[in-house]
């Protein structure tokens, strides 16, 4: 039998872009914080094992199960659809995240299971591997294997991690501890959410999407040595809800407020000129929907201020509240890591009658 000729044989289908497969990119993917309470009311009231020193109760970054007197097991999941088209960032980006959630609790990680849902009939196999092979880059260099996983047929791509992790139960950093007085400091610079709305609308310059990788592939490695600072109270990750709502689980855990200095507030370069173009993520609204009223924002902070607040952030940085004798000690270890914008930002407060709030100077 003949073989068709070229001019009969059907072009291939273009790839397309992953971002255009997604209704909503990294952690912008969040369910909104409103919403979320209202699905998990009654949750609580599940039985709690005495073994179990950290579960949903403060919406904390992941579960802690004390296996004996000197270890205990954390225990997160995380997963997204695409915040950028490069497959292989995509993965890499997706499994710093995931990671990330093992170091907020102050622990190391020891091994990952992959979570993958791909669209089969869109994306080649060539393309779902640089995804996985992305993952896979960034659990060696945090020296872990991915030990197994799952996988299904979805109509988004879809990738993440199962990550399993070990700290001593005496080091456990939860975000419901902070204390007044404690200062806050922040590990990385805020933005991602508004550069991944630009990219998307293809707006991005090859600097932004540079700045954009290299924050979000950033493993939080300090979270273990911070935990080891006597004067670390509370610990966790900036991510989906943005500076303003991880900054208010950390004040209703310690029933406080949270008091921000703006202009201490680390950007990404170029974030805030995107930001007034209005290359802003549709979850920051959200998130401003869900947490504005318990948001105090000073006379002088405007909606472009507001939208940076709430700005998803994708494996963004660590938040330490701790004593002002402890600052130096935890600026130091962020810097032997390698987070040179790490900042101190703000500090807690007492709360006044009407509760916690966070209040943005």
């Amino acid at each position: 039998m003949n073989s068709p000729s070229p001019a009969t044989c059907p072009a291939p289908a273009p790839v397309p872009r992953l971002t255009s497969l997604s209704h909503g990119g990294g952690c912008g993917c969040k369910i909104a914080p409103g919403v979320l309470s209202e699905i998990l009311k009654g949750t609580a009231a599940m039985p709690i094992p005495p073994e179990l020193l950290v579960g949903i109760e403060t919406a904390d970054d992941a579960a802690v199960y004390q296996l004996n007197e000197e270890q205990a097991l954390i225990a997160t999941t995380d997963f997204f659809m695409p915040i950028v088209d490069d497959p292989y960032d995509f993965g890499r980006i997706a499994a710093t995240n995931a990671l990330s959630d093992v170091y907020a609790m102050g622990g190391r990680p020891i091994l990952a299971l992959a979570l993958v849902g791909m669209p089969i009939n869109v994306l080649p196999v060539e393309v779902i591997g640089r995804i996985l092979d992305g993952g896979q880059s960034v659990c060696r260099a945090a020296g872990i294997p991915i030990a197994g996983g799952h996988t299904i047929d979805s109509v988004e791509a879809i990738y993440g991690l199962v990550a399993l992790g070990l700290v001593h139960p005496k080091r456990v950093k939860r975000n419901a501890d902070a204390k007044v007085g404690d200062r806050l400091i922040l590990g990385k610079p805020l933005g991602v959410g508004v550069l991944s709305a630009a990219l998307k609308k293809e707006q991005l310059g090859a600097e932004g999407y540079a700045q954009m990788i290299a924050s979000t592939t950033k493993l939080n490695t300090p979270g273990p040595d911070l935990a080891a600072i006597d004067g670390v109270h509370a610990l966790t990750d900036v991510t989906g809800f943005g500076l303003a709502g991880h900054g208010l689980e950390l004040a209703r855990g310690a029933g406080a407020s949270l008091r921000i200095d703006w202009a201490r507030v680390p950007l990404l370069a170029g974030v805030r000129g995107l930001a007034e173009q209005g290359f802003v993520t549709g979850a920051s609204g959200r998130n401003w929907t869900g947490y504005g009223a318990q948001v105090a924002l000073g006379s002088r902070r405007d909606a472009i201020d507001q939208a940076l607040l709430t700005d998803p952030q994708t494996s963004g940085g660590l938040l330490v509240s701790c004593t002002p004798e402890a600052v130096e000690a935890v600026l130091a270890v962020f810097r032997v890591h390698g987070f040179a914008a790490a900042a101190e930002i703000g500090e807690i407060v007492a709360a006044g009658h009407e509760g916690p709030r966070l209040i943005v100077d």
